[in-house]
């Protein structure tokens, strides 16, 4: 008889713990307190709305009143005739709101530029509803006043409100805890580009790690809100375990996208195949969009030829009596399908500043097709005043006007950084050159120049009026702060 050793079984890992597993998602303690969060943000912002909705409201009726009436205005009778409006406008402001995403999570929420656009379409609503049921009118005017003072106090009241919350979430410490996935260069790159914090929330990268093992590791050492992932050229096999470690621990992921991701063309399902199939589309404006915008140009560009007339007299008094040569300069640039167009700016350098440019070439500060210069010598005193607040690009709406240029776009370059340019930055001329752009509202020449292009890319793959709205209501601000401009 013979005795054997019987082998136990080969220990198995535990496997990784889940969060999804132990509790349903919808009842557990972190999703309640987002969706309490969620809620109370919501909650503010519509109270804000209809703060500046009855004020808004309230001064125009004022208005009227000492317009209209001249008689001393009893200020609690103004509401006699309008209260019965008061809660369709509150509802139809909200709902309008709600799609223009107003009320999305703070870091993805719409600002300025669709506050008011959302708010004129809540005063045409009101006012076809208005003409469809009958309504008695003493001026239409009231409409388009109360949407002015409306807007202007709604956008003051949500910038306030979004200032306070900012500074008190900073003030009891709320950061998102994140790491960063890739390899060493690109971890630093995107590290530099994103900043501190995002949607007025800061950062604490808690830590960095190489794909693999060893941020499976740093995922079980620390408690993380978000993993950001540095290198998109992952592997789809590796990429997807990432993804899938960070979800078991109900850790949100983000991508940095590479420039080939952008070049990729916003994909339309086609549908009726038995293989998924999408058709890939250029980056162009036609149709209903590029009639859009084109109307939205020449209105907006008329309007500031013809209010502008005593600031463009002014500058060009300046220009002519500080330095000779002529007020306009005229810039070749490259345009839309690469041709080349002559910008009108206001005249910043002396009269030979071209012949000179070549012996500063040593001297650039940019990087990539670009020539920068911070303390230009060839730049006049008036010169360096116009560029600090690019008031020397105001020209620039003449093109526009003349169908070369857009307000916002891809901003045209010389013919000198054209030249210099790789052939997979080109793309960037498929539609027509801005006078600003996310250029201009994303850190204007602190940018290298790849993270300019990309930001052309995103521009053209994400364009809607929105968009455009947005950047020229930020480029005042961006120009006023004179960051990264020289």
């Amino acid at each position: 008889m013979t005795t054997g050793t019987t082998e136990s079984p080969p220990q198995q890992e535990p496997a990784a713990e889940d969060v999804r597993a132990a509790t349903p998602y919808l009842f557990s303690p972190g999703s309640i307190r987002a969706v309490v969060r969620r809620c109370l943000s919501i909650l503010a912002l519509v109270t804000v709305d209809v703060g500046g909705l009855v004020l808004g409201l309230y001064a125009a009726l004022t208005l009227r009143a000492l317009i209209f009436d001249p008689k001393p205005v009893l200020w609690g009778l103004l509401w006699n005739n309008e209260t019965s409006w008061l809660a369709f406008l509150v509802l139809l402001l909200v709902l309008v709101f709600w799609q223009a995403r107003l009320y999305a999570p703070r870091e993805v929420r719409e600002g300025a530029g669709r506050v008011f656009p959302s708010v004129l379409l809540v005063a045409a609503l009101a006012l076809a509803f208005a003409i469809g049921t009958g309504q008695h009118f003493t001026t239409f005017g009231l409409y388009a006043v109360g949407a002015i003072f409306v807007a202007a106090l709604i956008g003051l009241f949500r910038a306030c409100y979004e200032s306070f919350t900012g500074a008190l979430m900073r003030a009891v410490g709320v950061r998102r805890r994140a790491v960063l996935v890739g390899d060493p260069a690109q971890r630093h790159h995107v590290r530099e580009l994103l900043g501190v914090s995002r949607g007025g929330i800061y950062y604490t990268f808690i830590d960095e790690a190489e794909p693999g093992p060893e941020f499976e590791a740093m995922l079980r050492r620390h408690t993380l809100d978000e993993v950001i992932v540095a290198d998109a050229g992952l592997d789809e096999a590796r990429l997807l375990e990432i993804v899938e470690a960070a979800h078991r621990r109900a850790v949100r992921v983000r991508v940095a996208p590479r420039t080939t991701d952008l070049l990729v063309e916003r994909g339309e399902y086609v549908p009726g195949q038995g293989l998924p199939l999408f058709e890939l589309r250029p980056p162009i404006f036609a149709g209903t969009d590029w009639l859009t915008k084109r109307l939205f140009d020449l209105v907006v560009s008329t309007l500031i030829v013809v209010l502008g007339a005593p600031l463009w007299l002014a500058i060009g008094l300046l220009v002519k009596l500080t330095s000779p040569g002529p007020v306009l300069y005229t810039d070749p640039r490259v345009g839309l399908g690469e041709r080349p167009f002559r910008m009108l700016k206001f005249r910043t350098m002396v009269a030979d500043a071209e012949h000179r440019r070549l012996e500063l070439e040593p001297a650039n500060e940019a990087t990539g097709a670009l020539f920068k210069i911070r303390d230009d010598p060839r730049v006049t005193r008036v010169g360096r005043v116009l560029r600090r607040y690019s008031l020397d690009e105001v020209p620039n709406v003449l093109n526009v006007l003349r169908g070369e240029m857009s307000l916002v776009g891809p901003r045209p370059l010389p013919l000198r950084d054209y030249e210099l340019l790789e052939p997979w930055h080109r793309r960037r001329y498929k539609v027509l050159p801005g006078m600003t752009g996310l250029w201009q509202v994303s850190g204007r020449s602190d940018l290298t120049f790849d993270d300019l292009v990309r930001l052309d890319f995103y521009y053209l793959e994400n364009w809607s009026i929105w968009l455009d709205l947005t950047i020229l209501f930020k480029t005042p601000i961006a120009i006023l702060s004179s960051r990264g401009a020289y």
